[in-house]
């Protein structure tokens, strides 16, 4: 039975893996079975809890899980046009080519830790593909794109609605209603 609502997050490796009553190799369970769906509910270093769609849940060596990607926009739904997504995977390249420049330098002991931080500091790059699918990271607008290869649009963002979009939305303030005496 399929718990109501259960979304997993990741699923078991084509192997299977054991799992443990707790976070302690000493209690062994009930081994998982290969690509079961599960949601990585808490993490405790390498353990993770992962929760079954039955509802059961173990603790497993988090670091085998596989990732599931999570769903993109409804095809349905109407997505904001981005423009051309090119500049913005040359953007990433560049941040990411920066990125691997830093890290070979302070692999071969050129650059020191803080350097490093310095260099780094500030530096965000975002980029998922998954077969025709891709999520890009535009860190200038602090949002995520979705794009399935025909059209690039706004996914999820990073901030809070501007001032002005915070003012169109109505919050009117809501009646308090006590089933006894009507509304007030």
């Amino acid at each position: 039975m399929t718990t109501p609502g259960f979304r997993p997050t990741h699923v078991v490796p084509p192997h299977g893996m054991p799992a443990w009553e707790a976070p302690d190799p000493a209690r062994p369970t009930v081994p998982l079975d290969p690509l079961l769906p599960v949601r990585l509910m808490e993490r405790r270093g390498d353990w993770g809890r992962v929760l079954c769609s039955n509802g059961w849940s173990a603790w497993v060596d988090g670091r085998y899980l596989v990732a599931v990607p999570q769903d993109p926009p409804p095809s349905d739904a109407p997505l904001a046009t981005a423009a051309d997504p090119r500049p913005l995977l040359g953007r990433a390249e560049q941040a990411l080519a920066r990125y691997r420049a830093a890290v070979e330098e302070l692999a071969d002991a050129r650059l020191d830790g803080e350097s490093f931080r310095r260099r780094t500091h500030g530096l965000r790059i975002g980029v998922v593909v998954d077969g025709e699918d891709a999520w890009l990271y535009d860190p200038a607008r602090e949002r995520w794109l979705y794009g399935d290869g025909a059209r690039l649009g706004t996914y999820a963002t990073d901030r809070a609605p501007e001032a002005a979009e915070a003012q169109e939305q109505d919050h009117t303030a809501t009646r308090i209603v006590n089933p006894d005496q009507g509304s007030r």
